[in-house]
């Protein structure tokens, strides 16, 4: 397959859980964001070991959905991966581009991935699917169930809570998820979970984390 045949066009629009509304924030603060959390070094080293190894076993390719500024793309392309980043701000993409450019890289959204059927080995979500309401997640997750090959891996990074609800996030409204309630929705997308991980830091920042893998 040419290196490019994954991808065709897209209009990076959706409701607003992934277009719109948070598309434009994100875009006002692209650069603010990128130099706040727009490198590996902003990252958990749990969650490096956690990403890489699961992006390790996948044996084929992987699309980082809601890559922001790229850097997960750039650190598993660097480790020999091949990976698509997408996101629907342009800017995010262009800076990816530049600054990460071992990945192939489009503008598009999570509701509807500008990508064909059972392509990817793995999906990678990480805090890419925090501003969907419960009435909307279903739809990326059904996205990533559609461009995934069957026994290929989802991993989703969450920000978890004792009640699915809205807070104040830095950039626009976000959502905190049980971990076995968005382990429901994942399952209604088509997957089988295999494993949840959740961290706290006994302090308000950084906020309570989840980490959640399945697979198609």
């Amino acid at each position: 397959m040419p290196r490019d045949a994954a991808a065709r066009p897209s209009t990076p629009t959706g409701p607003e859980g992934d277009g719109g509304p948070v598309r434009d924030a994100y875009g006002r603060r692209a650069a603010d964001y990128i130099g706040q959390l727009g490198t590996m070094a902003s990252v958990h080293p749990a969650d490096v070991h956690l990403v890489t190894t699961w992006a390790a076993g996948l044996g084929g390719p992987v699309l980082d959905a809601g890559c922001g500024p790229g850097h997960w793309s750039g650190h598993l392309a660097e480790r020999g991966l091949d990976v698509v980043g997408l996101d629907q701000v342009p800017a995010f993409v262009e800076h990816a581009r530049r600054t990460h450019p071992g990945a192939r890289y489009v503008v598009g959204s999570v509701d509807e991935l500008p990508v064909e059927e059972e392509h990817f080995a793995g999906v990678l979500a990480w805090y890419s699917l925090v501003h969907h309401d419960p009435g909307g997640i279903g739809r990326p997750l059904s996205e990533a169930a559609r461009v995934l090959r069957p026994g290929g891996g989802l991993l989703v990074g969450f920000f978890t809570g004792e009640r699915v609800e809205p807070f104040d996030h830095a950039v626009t409204t976000a959502y905190r998820w049980p971990p076995d309630t968005l382990a429901d929705e994942v399952r209604a997308a088509g997957f089988t979970v295999v494993e949840l991980h959740t961290r706290t830091a006994g302090t308000p920042r950084p906020r309570p984390h989840g980490a959640l893998l399945a697979v198609r």
